[in-house]
C-alpha cells in the first residue's frame, strides 16, 4: 500500500505566500481603516462578520459548531485576548504610530511566546540561543523606540504611549495562544476559531458602544473598503492559509511569518502611505528579525519528569 502523499511544493509555497502577502499588508489596511472608523467599531465590524462567517460555514460542511458552555466560555476567553487584546490595541495605537513600525514592534510577539510557554506550559526550558534573542530583541526595542524617548512634542510622547501599549498587544496575543494550547479544549480547531473572531466582534462592539464610537464613526468607501479587506484577506484568506500550514509543514517553519510580515508591512507603508524609514527603523527592525530568527530557531529543551513534578504538584 502506497504511502499517503504529502501536499504539492507549489501548494505550500501558495499558502506561504497567502499568509506572507495578505497578513503583512493587514498593517496598511488597518492604518486605512482607522482612518474613518474608530478603533473599536472597524474591530468589531470586521470580526463579528468574518466569525459568523466561519460559524456558517463551519454548520455547512458537516463540522459540530455546538459544544458545551464552558468550551465556547473558553474560546472566547482566547478570542477576547487575540483579538481584542492584541487588534484592537494596534488598531488604536495605528493612530499614532505609522504602519510599518507598528508590526515592527508587534514582531517581538514571538519572544514573548517563549517566555509564557515556558511559564505557563512548562514543557521547555529557555536554551541560551533563546535567551540571546530576548536580549537581543529588547535591545531592537530600544533602537525604535529611541526617537520618541528624545521627543519632546505632544505627537511624539503619543507615539511612545502607542508603542508602549503594543508591547500590551503582543503580550495579550502571546497569553491567549498560549492558554489555546493548554486548555485544549477538544474543539475542532476551525469551529473554535469561529467562536473566537465571534466573541472578539461582540467584545469589541460592546466597546466601541461605550466609546461612543457610533457618533463619531464616518463611513468613506476607502475604510469600508479596507474593512472587507480585512475580512476577506486577513481573517478568511490569510487565516486559512495560516491553518493548512500548520497542519502539512513544521511549525518552525510556519513561525517565519513573524519576520516576513514587517518587512512586507514597512515597505507597504512607505511605498503606499509615504511612511517614513529612517536609520533607526532599518537599525532596529533588523536586529529585531535577527532576534525572532534566533527564537524560533532555537532548540527546545525539554524538562525531565523530577522537575515536572513540581509544577504539576503546586497546579493541585
Amino acid at each position: 500500500m502506497s504511502k499517503t502523499q504529502g501536499p504539492s511544493r507549489f501548494a505550500v509555497m501558495l499558502a506561504f505566500g497567502l499568509v506572507f502577502l495578505f497578513w503583512g499588508s493587514t498593517y496598511l489596511a488597518i492604518d486605512i481603516a482607522v482612518q474613518s472608523i474608530p478603533p473599536a467599531l472597524m474591530c468589531g465590524a470586521r470580526f463579528s462578520i468574518a466569525g459568523v462567517v466561519m460559524l456558517a460555514v463551519c454548520a455547512a460542511t458537516g463540522r459540530r459548531i455546538w459544544y458545551s458552555a464552558r468550551q465556547i466560555a473558553l474560546a472566547a476567553v482566547v478570542g477576547v485576548l487575540l483579538l481584542m487584546g492584541g487588534n484592537l490595541t494596534l488598531s488604536w495605537a495605528e493612530l499614532s504610530v505609522p504602519s510599518g513600525l507598528a508590526a515592527l514592534l508587534i514582531a517581538i510577539t514571538p519572544l514573548w511566546f517563549l517566555v509564557l510557554d515556558s511559564m505557563l506550559l512548562g514543557h521547555h526550558r529557555i536554551s541560551w540561543r533563546g535567551k540571546a534573542g530576548l536580549a537581543l530583541g529588547l535591545a531592537g526595542l530600544f533602537v525604535l523606540f529611541w526617537p520618541e524617548l528624545h521627543a519632546k512634542s505632544a505627537m511624539g510622547r503619543r507615539e511612545l504611549w502607542a508603542s508602549l501599549a503594543l508591547q500590551g498587544g503582543s503580550f495579550s496575543w502571546a497569553l491567549g495562544s498560549v492558554l489555546s494550547k493548554r486548555w485544549q479544549s477538544g474543539m475542532d480547531v476551525f469551529s473554535a476559531t469561529g467562536w473566537q473572531v465571534t466573541a472578539a466582534g461582540a467584545a469589541n462592539f460592546l466597546w466601541a458602544l461605550a466609546a461612543g464610537d457610533l457618533s463619531r464613526v464616518t463611513w468613506t468607501p476607502r475604510g469600508v473598503g479596507a474593512v472587507l479587506y480585512l475580512v476577506v484577506c486577513g481573517s478568511w484568506i490569510g487565516y486559512t492559509a495560516y491553518i493548512w500550514l500548520l497542519e502539512h509543514v513544521p511549525t518552525s517553519k510556519v513561525s517565519t511569518y513573524a519576520y516576513v510580515n514587517p518587512v512586507v508591512a514597512v515597505f507597504l507603508g512607505w511605498l503606499i502611505l509615504h511612511e517614513r524609514v529612517d536609520r533607526f527603523i532599518v537599525m532596529g527592525s533588523v536586529i529585531v528579525v535577527l532576534s525572532v530568527i534566533l527564537v524560533t530557531s532555537a532548540k527546545v529543551k525539554e524538562k525531565s519528569l523530577a522537575q515536572e513534578l513540581p509544577a504539576v504538584e503546586a497546579a493541585g
